[in-house]
């Protein structure tokens, strides 16, 4: 394979790659990088070009802005695919890009497709070449490069992440498709304005998946009107982008399971349905209720994770598609709950303490002593077993000495929990005066004892 020629056009080469932006002006989309004074585009015209990484969704234009740069900036192309090249083919681009910059003062950009493929050997053998200036690269990638490039080659590199494009900006690419003379021969009249809408719609974002169904759709039409009917009947309902073990996976699991904590029922039904029909295990989203209803809802509605659990069970028992009724249904009443982290921000607080002060002894009157010698050495001397007391609650210290009076649970004034606060401040408010109490007594018992002695 020469990896360094050039793709030729003919008839069937399809709508998105004859209709490729050529330069910046034909690029639509991603104006937060290329609208006036935005950085990429600073580059692209300064001509300051430096390793790129291009990081978004499919259909964003992330080749077509690699091809842009390389055209704009007189510099000598090479495309790279991370799933039919390797590290010798790697070496070849090396020793080609070093014998033109030595030579003809030619730069070359290698356009690095689905860098996210490489492993790490793959990706080390271009750092050389990169330190030494003999070639400048451009990855592309829809995951997540801060998993998926080694931080060497992430360090070498600029990141750019590109958004997926809008309704109206695929209409826009639809449009310059039906007028552009690179788009068909002999291009249709008779597409309603409905029928590019729809179509915009069904590409989510995706500009390569909207000008093949738009291509699709024209070839099959034979001059029949294009709208919105004829649409629906050629093209087969496209299944959502989302890759359960992709960053869009957990994209969406944080978008619900955040809607839950801001108590959004309408937006927490929403990513559900955007789970449940990219295919989601049920199960997967079952858990991930259950461990909301203990991390966000907590004691402000202790029911919130009975529920959850209950849920959990059903969706196991039931299966799809019933199950997405269990759990919408847990999913509303967790959104509309009242919400407190308490017990959450607790155990983090405690697990912090048990790692800065390690394993402090505990107290001796809470210590068991189920045998004669640890009695004798006082394990459990002068406990107090707060059944025995009249009001069930017993004044005594429970952590080790160095941390008495140490808080770590914080109850919120919010639902259930604050029933619970009020609780807890009523113990507090008995073991004060317990206390006070007992130091009166004490105090007494000193004025005794010094009486006691001046007597003698």
């Amino acid at each position: 394979m020469d990896l360094f020629s050039s793709t030729m056009s003919d008839d069937q080469t399809p709508l998105a790659e004859r209709l490729r932006p050529q330069c910046l002006s034909e690029v639509v989309g991603q104006t937060h990088l290329l609208g006036e004074g935005c950085p990429l585009r600073l580059i692209i015209e300064n001509d300051q070009l430096s390793s790129l990484i291009f990081w978004g969704p499919p259909g964003t234009g992330k080749t077509t802005l690699a091809q842009v740069i390389a055209k704009s900036t007189s510099s000598r192309f090479v495309f790279f695919s991370a799933i039919m090249n390797g590290v010798k083919d790697i070496r070849q681009i090396v020793a080609r890009a070093q014998e033109d910059r030595a030579h003809y003062a030619t730069r070359t950009i290698v356009f690095v497709d689905e860098i996210h493929r490489f492993n790490k050997s793959q990706q080390d053998a271009f750092l050389p070449a990169l330190e030494k200036g003999d070639l400048v690269l451009i990855g592309a990638t829809t995951e997540n490069p801060s998993f998926e490039v080694n931080a060497a080659l992430l360090s070498r590199a600029r990141v750019f992440v590109l958004e997926t494009l809008s309704v109206e900006e695929i209409s826009q690419l639809l449009q310059r498709a039906l007028s552009d003379p690179r788009g068909f021969d002999d291009p249709p009249t008779n597409v309603d304005e409905s029928a590019i809408k729809l179509l915009a719609h069904l590409a989510q974002g995706d500009a390569r998946v909207a000008l093949g169904n738009l291509q699709l759709i024209v070839e099959t039409a034979n001059g029949a009107t294009i709208d919105e009917p004829f649409i629906s009947q050629t093209l087969q309902q496209r299944a959502l982008r989302y890759d359960k073990g992709a960053d869009e996976h957990y994209n969406v699991i944080s978008a619900f399971i955040k809607s839950i904590r801001g108590s959004d029922p309408d937006a927490a039904l929403y990513w559900l349905a955007r789970m449940i029909e990219a295919g989601e295990d049920p199960l997967f989203i079952a858990r991930r209720l259950v461990i909301s209803a203990a991390e966000d809802i907590g004691n402000a509605d202790p029911r919130g994770l009975q529920l959850a659990v209950s849920a959990q069970q059903a969706v196991h028992f039931v299966g799809m598609p019933e199950a997405r009724i269990i759990l919408a249904q847990a999913t509303t009443y967790l959104a509309s709950a009242p919400k407190s982290n308490a017990s959450y921000a607790g155990i983090n607080d405690a697990l912090d303490e048990v790692r800065q002060s390690g394993a402090l002894a505990v107290p001796l009157h809470i210590r068991n002593a189920p045998t004669q010698l640890m009695k004798d050495l006082n394990y459990g001397a002068g406990y107090r077993n707060a059944h025995n007391s009249a009001s069930g609650y017993e004044t005594q210290d429970y952590l080790p000495e160095r941390l008495q009076g140490r808080q770590f649970y914080h109850p919120v004034e919010r639902g259930y929990e604050k029933i619970m606060a009020e609780r807890l401040r009523f113990y507090q408010q008995n073991a004060e005066i317990e206390n006070g109490q007992t130091n009166e007594v004490k105090q007494e018992n000193v004025e005794n004892n010094k009486i006691t002695s001046d007597e003698q």
